[in-house]
């Protein structure tokens, strides 16, 4: 495998939005690629023509861009290609692994109740099997794969190791329907054989799959794939994922504010591991990444650890990309964009703003005092910020503030000597400044929100303060 280039691929349902179990498959098979100089591919399995839609199409697609994962060439619809895959129905008929079945539905569901009623449970042996082409009616008939009776298929899988299934628990699967349209088990092999797919990482929820689709692999002479079956992601108490555990759409979380590169960190970590590593960035997840990291239990979804994360991503992360997220997310979330004034102050703010704030809500709160314009509205702790003392030490500060020169150094001498004026620690005069100056007594730093703001706006705000 070695010598061959690296092609993994991503392929959801579109029955809805991108879960979240969906963007860790995606992530892995994007970094498994990426970090050996592979292909990442995308297709869209959207057979079942009754839950396939274009909108829930669109919202994969925004998922994995929203998550930076970016695919090579088009996004193949298997739908599309169900003429190859009758293609290769029949040529497994003509290579004699398949046959034709005309057994009715009704045939098929006797064969059952007769097992049933002897207590034994018994796969379905169609009476077509051996039968002479001579004797075939001339009736709507399925494509059945000719399945091993006997002995076992193994399975040589990179993350559950060696799984051994029965031949005699699998039955004659269907690859073809009356009506002339693949199986998904049929479709996928050939999609994935036609695509150059080398290595198959999904949930592993489609363990029982690889079986029979390496079936049909032996069946057309193709060689298997890597098989690496990754767990599910489970909820904080170690049940499977659902609604009751919080947001389950990719999309969701871009919604609740937090930024691409923590989330696609905290996702590459959740049932995979590089030492100790908790904390990393992109490229060095695609350096790191391999099959071997991944455990075999269910990974546990844990809220804490992934806002930990995206603070840490939030306050190492580039002020311009920051910006560009931060807009990104007000739009997805409704809120009014960014006037171009705005921009400007977000951006020079932003070193201060990144500090431990672990999601653009935060971020957001923390910039308050740049998103908001006089009159000020101030909340309660605010106000009570603002007593008559206070107001008065404002007061006498504008003047001094007038001609000051900007600078941090110029404007913590004023401070620090107006603080020591009144009898006060600078602390005592800070609640205040920070009132008057962001409607708020917990905010960034006072000198950061003068310097960002300006002297203008600054002395506005605190002469409106003290009126």
């Amino acid at each position: 495998m070695s010598d061959t280039p690296v092609v993994t691929r991503f392929a959801p349902s579109p029955t809805g939005y991108l879960h979240i179990g969906g963007g860790r498959t995606a992530l892995f098979n994007w970094l498994y690629a990426r970090g050996r100089g592979g292909k990442f591919l995308l297709r869209i399995e959207d057979t079942d023509r009754e839950r396939s839609t274009p909108e829930a199409t669109a919202a994969i697609l925004r998922g994995l861009t929203w998550l930076g994962l970016d695919w090579d060439g088009d996004v193949v619809s298997q739908f599309e290609r169900k003429d190859r895959h009758a293609e290769v129905a029949h040529e497994m008929l003509a290579r004699g692994t398949a046959y034709k079945c005309f057994s009715t539905q009704e045939e098929i569901a006797a064969f059952r109740a007769e097992a049933e009623a002897r207590g034994s449970y018994a796969v379905f042996q169609s009476p077509w099997r051996d039968a002479d082409p001579a004797t075939h009616p001339d009736a709507p008939y399925v494509i059945r794969m000719r399945a091993p009776r006997s002995g076992e298929t193994v399975i040589e899988d990179q993350v559950q190791g060696r799984v051994v299934i029965q031949n005699a628990t699998l039955d004659d699967m269907i690859c073809l329907r009356s009506d002339a349209t693949p199986t998904y088990m049929l479709a996928v092999v050939v999609d994935d054989h036609d695509m150059g797919v080398t290595h198959v990482i999904r949930g592993d929820d489609h363990l029982n799959n690889a079986a029979r689709q390496q079936m049909i692999y032996d069946a057309m002479g193709w060689k298997i794939p890597v098989w690496a079956h990754i767990p599910l992601i489970h909820g904080p108490d170690g049940k499977k994922l659902s609604k009751r555990h919080g947001a389950l759409g990719v999309e969701e979380y871009q919604a609740m504010g937090y930024p691409a590169a923590g989330m696609r960190n905290y996702l590459t970590r959740l049932g995979w591991a590089h030492g100790d590593a908790e904390f990393f960035t992109s490229a060095q997840a695609k350096d790191w990444f391999d099959l071997k990291g991944i455990g075999r239990a269910p990974a546990r979804l844990d809220f804490k650890k992934l806002e930990n994360l995206c603070g840490q991503h939030i306050a190492a992360g580039d002020d311009a990309a920051l910006l560009h997220e931060l807009e990104a997310f007000l739009a997805v979330t409704g809120a009014p964009a960014l006037t171009e004034a705005q921009r400007g102050l977000m951006l020079a703010g932003m070193p201060s703003l990144k500090d431990r704030a672990k999601t653009f809500p935060e971020l957001i709160e923390k910039a308050r005092y740049i998103l908001t314009s006089r009159p000020i509205l101030r909340d309660e702790a605010a106000e009570k910020a603002l007593d008559a003392v206070s107001r008065g030490i404002l007061q006498s500060l504008t003047p001094q503030l007038r001609n000051a020169s900007w600078t941090k150094e110029d404007l913590e001498a004023i401070l620090t000597g107006a603080a020591a004026d009144a009898g006060i620690g600078f602390g005592k005069l800070a609640a205040p400044l920070r009132a008057a100056l962001a409607g708020r007594t917990v905010s960034p730093s006072v000198y950061d929100m003068m310097l960002v703001i300006g002297q203008d706006e600054t002395i506005a705000r605190l002469e409106e303060a003290a009126a």
